[in-house]
């Protein structure tokens, strides 16, 4: 018998629940366990030790591979946790929540070799350094040594590698959330078309293409639905048939009725065909002056289906509602997308592992952003638009409209408060980002709020000259001296702000509107070969690069790495969602339909 046995036969106490000397040998191994899991500056320690060391390790599992296809980057994969982006840590935690991957957080110990891996034996020398556990030749130095590593193995090192998993997926999440949020705030500040007539169009094979007219306010004025790709009544579809002429045709005539000017075509499914369909309109018909733009038609769906729909568009059949919405965020995106949950509009990386609370907040706050920093008219602004704006909630939202349906357009900032339930405290909040063109105020259609108004008035008695004289005027405003105009409560930061709104009164800070074209004769991967350069718009963001379409119904990944010369950490800082951009083809995977695309001008030359 061991003397740690020997020793333990004393605390033997059948009544107790200690029938023997093992049994008391294991109650005092746990209790060691427990203290040296308990020690908090030691468990710090190991943690930051295992993080800078460990890595992620993924394995396909048996008999897997076919089913786990997609993740077959994945199938034999390691990666240091530190240098593990979002992306990657979330495509690898969805591939072992659909039972295709194995997952396991190694310690990452460097071996002795350089090659073999290692045991964490140098985890537990740091839990016997702390206790002062080493083998000096007492009778209890190799069982407290064994209860050691035993610590490590069993307890330890499994509650680390949950920390760690733990640590892995709130930085992804983080990650994909701000990823997410920032390509929804491209795509609400993408460049507006304006007021301009427009004709939407939702394309599809068997149910025919959704065709909805809006004017330059947005209201649908027309509907209709063609069939130019797919029979209908025995007569053929496709680019030359009779179908495919008589759908010409009926567009034409809307848009010489309507003066239509831009074509938003859906780029869902038969987009291609039917962006051919508007090219060969465009081109029969010269003197319509038409412009046709891909548009996503991301979450279209999603409002056609919405109650909010079902009152703006009363007695519209579903189907045609998307048709609308697809005209109307050519128009305005902002105005437009706001009607839709940020969810459903499709600019995330693995948005449906993320935590729905988390994400939700994030994207209101983006979408609040976005609508405060360009601004809302308020005469023409939907419910759903002025809800997002600060201190305006869903209900007074609706109260602001009905009394403008009721009373007619507000002419002032100040005949807001005659609206129910909008009181001082509201007011202060949403003033500033409420705008009345060609009201009775034009400090009214800028961003200056009306509690800063007497700094104004100070100003254009400094200036000599009256309101029309000075808005716009940059010599005579950049003639005056901000700090002329401070007082107790406006200070130098918000009379330079003033300043600035007057140069440029109701700015819109979005870019100008431009469009892409895509390249005829390309139409699906198989027309698609290497060194093909072609015109796309950047449809998404993520962490690893950009996708494109290129008109193939296939986005084209970009990579981090193929985005320029030199080093880029963070794609956002090359493209947006919207951005127009010139893409030269690297590579296509049919099966995996995955196309490799390059901005950078040296891949260019190395094909020539």
């Amino acid at each position: 018998e061991t003397v740690p046995g020997q020793a333990a036969a004393q605390y033997v106490d059948a009544e107790r629940g200690v029938p023997d000397a093992a049994a008391a040998l294991d109650g005092a191994r746990a209790i060691l366990v427990e203290r040296f899991a308990e020690d908090a500056d030691l468990i710090g320690e190991l943690r930051e030790q295992m993080w800078s060391r460990g890595r992620l390790v993924s394995r396909v599992r048996e008999g897997r591979e076919e089913a786990g296809a997609k993740f077959a980057d994945y199938f034999e994969f390691a990666e240091p946790f530190t240098a593990l982006p979002s992306h990657r840590i979330l495509a690898m935690m969805r591939g072992e929540k659909e039972e295709i991957l194995d997952l396991t957080m190694d310690a990452g110990e460097p071996p002795a070799d350089g090659l073999a891996p290692s045991a964490p034996s140098d985890y537990a020398t740091k839990i016997a350094r702390r206790y002062d556990v080493a083998d000096r030749g007492r009778a209890a130095d190799r069982w407290l040594g064994d209860t050691v590593q035993w610590a490590w193995r069993t307890r330890i090192a499994v509650h680390l590698g949950v920390d760690l998993r733990m640590r892995l997926w709130q930085r992804a999440e983080d990650e994909a959330v701000a990823v997410f949020g920032a390509n929804l705030r491209d795509l609400l500040l993408a460049a507006p078309a304006g007021t301009r007539p427009t004709m939407g169009l939702d394309p599809g094979f068997r149910t025919g293409v959704k065709v909805a007219v809006v004017d330059g306010t947005g209201k649908a004025v027309a509907t209709d639905t063609i069939f130019p790709h797919e029979l209908k009544r025995g007569g053929a579809g496709g680019a030359g048939s009779p179908r495919w002429a008589e759908s010409i045709t009926t567009l034409a005539l809307l848009a010489a009725a309507h003066r239509v000017e831009l074509i938003a075509i859906g780029n869902g499914t038969a987009s291609r065909e039917t962006d051919r369909l508007a090219a060969d309109l465009i081109k029969a018909h010269p003197e319509l002056g038409l412009t046709k733009v891909m548009v996503s038609e991301a979450g279209a769906s999603v409002y056609s289906a919405s109650a909010y729909a079902s009152r703006e568009l009363p007695g519209m059949d579903v189907s045609l509602r998307g048709a609308v919405s697809i005209a109307r965020r050519l128009q305005d995106p902002l105005a437009e997308l706001v009607k839709i949950d940020p969810k459903s509009i499709g600019v995330g990386q693995y948005q449906h592992d993320l935590a729905e609370i988390k994400m939700s907040r994030s994207l209101d706050a983006v979408v609040e952003d976005c609508v405060n920093g360009v601004g809302v008219d308020v005469n023409t602004a939907s419910v759903p638009l002025l809800a997002r704006v600060s201190g305006i909630s869903e209900g007074l939202a609706a109260a602001v409209v009905a009394r403008r349906d009721e009373a007619g357009p507000f002419r002032s900032r100040q005949a807001l408060k005659d609206v129910p339930r909008l009181g001082p405290k509201a007011f202060e909040q949403c003033a500033g980002f409420l705008r009345i063109p060609g009201g009775d105020d034009p400090l009214d259609a800028s961003s200056v709020h009306p509690e800063t108004y007497p700094v104004v008035r100070r100003i254009l008695r400094a200036a000599g000259t009256g309101m029309p004289g000075l808005i716009g005027n940059t010599s005579v405003l950049r003639s005056l001296r901000p700090q002329d105009f401070t007082d107790d409560r406006f200070g130098l930061p918000t009379v330079t702000d003033i300043l600035s709104e007057l140069e440029k009164p109701g700015r819109d800070p979005r870019p100008a509107f431009t469009t892409a074209s895509f390249a005829e004769g390309v139409e699906t991967l198989e027309d698609l070969a290497p060194g093909m350069v072609l015109e796309g718009v950047v449809t998404n963001v993520a962490a690893f690069g950009a996708f494109v379409d290129i008109g193939v119904h296939q986005d084209g990944l970009v990579h981090v790495s193929a985005m320029s010369r030199t080093f880029v950490s963070d794609p956002r800082q090359i493209v947006k969602p919207g951005d127009v951009v010139r893409v030269r083809v690297l590579g296509v995977d049919i099966p995996r339909k995955r196309i490799s695309l390059t901005l950078r001008p040296e891949d260019e030359a190395a094909d020539r």
